[in-house]
């Protein structure tokens, strides 16, 4: 049976779409990259974003600062990035899996990575050695979804917080591909929720907290997608600094 021009049409835009939508996932951006120096070769503790010593070793090390563009104010700690470069015979075709841990300008760089991060470029400690002597790299890169924690929320009580005058919060970890825009804290008695002041990073911080239990609501953001996570259980009235939960969502 012949198809109408208007079925014909629709079927030629399928067919020239078709590769465009299969390949979607496997968009990456071009910029450039470098890497700081440090004695361990692991992260800094005291990195931008706030998570301290958790700063050096999450993701085994293989962390990275980031320019203002992923930087996003803070919104972007704890993102994780695929970033390859593409020298043949030096570059693994993989690259290497970053989280974000702090922020960073270079030489029209998006990512300073650790030494430890920047070396698994390359396809083995020979051509990482190599690649390390360019100083600064082009490469291509994309943002994946964190998985090493699940797809929960996990957060830290500040050290800084005192109960019950001051309670502040570390974003540790956010699974998927998600930013934490805002951290808001039920208040009991105005029967509303209440947004918490980013301090700093992924610090958010509230003077004067609710007495009692704390129950924290969460908004993430996907480009232009947004929608709220309540955590499954309320902080306990006792809380105390260094504590660390999850949303188990």
């Amino acid at each position: 049976m012949d198809l109408s021009f208007k079925h014909q049409f629709s079927l030629v835009c399928v067919i020239l779409l078709f590769p465009i939508l299969c390949n979607c996932k496997e968009y990456y951006t071009k910029s450039r990259a470098s890497y700081y120096g440090t004695s361990s070769g692991y992260g800094n503790s005291r990195g931008a974003c706030g998570f301290g010593d958790y700063g050096k070793i999450v993701n085994d090390g293989n962390v990275t600062a980031v320019s203002s563009k992923l930087w996003k104010n803070g919104g972007g700690c704890g993102a994780c990035y695929q970033v390859r470069c593409k020298i043949p015979q030096l570059c693994d075709d993989n690259g290497t899996y970053v989280v974000v841990t702090d922020y960073g300008e270079g030489d029209r760089t998006d990512f300073i990575m650790s030494p430890r991060a920047f070396s698994k470029l390359g396809l083995n400690t020979v051509t990482s050695e190599k690649l390390k002597k360019y100083g600064v790299l082009d490469v291509e890169y994309k943002r994946v979804r964190c998985t090493f924690n699940g797809n929960n929320i996990v957060y830290e009580i500040n050290e800084n917080s005192n109960n019950p005058g001051y309670f502040a919060i570390n974003i540790l970890y956010v699974g998927g591909t998600y930013d934490v825009t805002t951290v808001e804290i039920w208040q009991r008695e105005q029967h509303q929720w209440v947004a918490m002041r980013r301090a700093y990073g992924a610090v958010f911080d509230y003077a004067n907290p609710p007495e009692g239990e704390i129950k924290l609501r969460f908004q993430l953001s996907k480009n232009i997608e947004a929608h709220h996570v309540v955590s499954r259980f309320a902080i306990p009235a006792s809380w105390k600094a260094g504590a660390t939960y999850s949303t188990k969502i």
